[in-house]
């Protein structure tokens, strides 16, 4: 059996991580979307709340399962027996980052290999950022995320109150 593992921070799961992930079910047996817990960056969703909505993206496919992770996705792969790790690649820079990451973990676990899939067109300008300033902002998401995922950004937003676009890194879709 061929298990994939395809790591994230999915804050929110948007549907770029939804493609790569059936575009990668497609070549696997079974694949592991692994919610990381403790990303070295702010986050709207809590780990139980980002690992649920992955969960309820996916629940109509039994090959794709999901779980929460934290330290080296390489020891996490050896825990539950993958051998791939997923990754995707919107734009050329995200190469050098994947590449050298890959490389690193080659160096970890030698029998770990990374397999990276080329986003969609479409998708190529989608990010988790890029979906939670729009959200803050009151814009409207659902061509980037299923129907729950933009339920939970403003039921979060609304939560927020004013301050909600206050706890969102803005690039310059507010200019």
């Amino acid at each position: 059996m061929v298990r994939a593992v395809f790591p994230g921070t999915f804050d929110p799961v948007h549907f770029g991580h939804i493609d790569i992930a059936h575009r990668a079910v497609r070549l696997f047996d079974e694949l592991i979307v692994a919610v990381y817990e403790h990303p070295p960056k702010d986050v709207l969703f809590s780990p139980e709340e980002r690992r649920a909505l992955v969960a309820q993206v996916f629940a109509n496919d039994p090959r794709i399962k999901v779980t929460l992770f934290s330290g080296l996705i390489v020891e996490y792969c050896i825990q539950v027996d993958a051998q791939l790790i997923v990754r995707g690649l919107r734009v050329f820079s995200d190469f050098e980052h994947e590449f050298r990451m890959a490389l690193a973990n080659h160096r970890l676990e030698p029998d770990i290999d990374v397999v990276a899939f080329i986003t969609s067109e479409e998708h190529t300008f989608l990010t988790g950022s890029t979906v939670r300033e729009i959200a803050s902002l009151g814009g409207d998401v659902s061509s980037l995320v299923p129907p729950i995922v933009q339920d939970a950004l403003t039921k979060r937003f609304k939560e927020l109150g004013d301050d909600g676009p206050n706890k969102v890194p803005m690039t310059s879709l507010r200019d």
